[in-house]
């Protein structure tokens, strides 16, 4: 896929691959709605040029489901009422997915902490703690790793002169 230097990350996901569950909050980096993994890392993907992806797997909310069954984090979110109207939802998911990549048994101020660059105007927060806890707990008696599936994104943007 080749895409204009100027061109965001979150750009091409919504709108080049139709991926439209990474949503546009703020533009500005505050709000998280559009955070993404990029090589194993959650990074908000509306300050990051797609063409600073060439090379790197790219998983969008759409990747974390498993065919017809949800992401055990998905689910917790569900179970546990870790959303309300669901706009913040999978970049709440994508950061949980992050933290339980690399810690199976976080406590709840690590996962405040995970998640402090995520805005949700909605829930107040704690059931989301819940949910990521819960997701924590089924990963750990599962003897899974939370982001195992296959990302959700075409190969890599490369530039092309404007």
């Amino acid at each position: 896929m080749e895409v204009e230097p100027r061109r965001l990350l979150v750009q091409v996901i919504r709108e080049d691959l139709d991926l439209t569950g990474t949503h546009v909050g703020c533009d500005t980096s505050q709000c998280g709605a559009c955070t993404v993994h990029v090589d194993g890392r959650a990074i908000k993907s509306c300050t990051m040029l797609a063409v600073q992806a060439d090379g790197s797997e790219v998983r969008t909310i759409e990747g974390m489901q498993n065919g017809e069954d949800l992401h055990p984090i998905q689910t917790a979110f569900w179970e546990k009422h870790g959303l309300q109207c669901g706009f913040c939802t999978p970049g709440m998911i994508m950061a949980a997915a992050d933290l339980l990549e690399h810690n199976d048994d976080p406590s709840d101020d690590e996962i405040r902490h995970a998640i402090e660059g995520n805005f949700c105007r909605c829930t107040g927060y704690q059931n989301i703690v819940a949910a990521i806890r819960e997701a924590a707990r089924v990963n750990r008696e599962a003897g899974t790793a939370p982001a195992a599936t296959a990302p959700a994104m075409a190969p890599p943007p490369t530039a092309t002169p404007a």
